[in-house]
């Protein structure tokens, strides 16, 4: 828990690049299954403010990575990643992708009407994300690609 801890503290830190190992230390938690949900959905929370908020892409990115890891063991309710939507129009193709495919993971009727309502060139990303809920993004650049 204390990793955890260090972790949260870490992503508001003055400097990016530990903003995105803490990113990427919450997405290894998230990745195995020694979180709960209630803990599951506080670090999301973290995670998705910090990808709304980032002005680094590639911090942005490692958090919309470790928010999807989430997804592999626990059920997030849209409410709680649906700040992502608003922040779509400041993000790059592959963080766009990321953030669809978060939004298609909660499996609300709801995120179908938020991911319809983007532009044409990401609906065919969407769709894949709504109706295969476990599909990831797809964009091949590496996992800290800047665009």
């Amino acid at each position: 828990m204390n990793d955890m801890v260090a972790a949260l503290a870490a992503l508001t830190d003055r400097d990016p690049n530990r903003r995105d190992v803490a990113a990427d230390s919450l997405g290894d938690l998230l990745r195995g299954t020694a979180l709960d949900a209630d803990t599951a959905r506080l670090a999301v929370g973290h995670l998705v403010s910090l990808a709304v908020n980032e002005p680094m892409t590639t911090v942005r990115e490692s958090a919309l990575n470790s928010i999807s890891e989430a997804f592999n063991h626990h059920r997030l309710p849209l409410d709680l990643v649906e700040p992502l939507a608003a922040a779509m129009p400041t993000m790059t193709r592959e963080l766009l992708e990321h953030a669809l495919y978060t939004l298609g993971a909660t499996h609300d009727s709801q995120a179908r009407l938020l991911i319809e309502h983007r532009p044409p060139t990401s609906r065919p990303c969407a769709a894949v994300h709504t109706d295969e809920g476990h599909a990831r993004p797809s964009h091949g650049g590496t996992r800290n690609s800047q665009p």
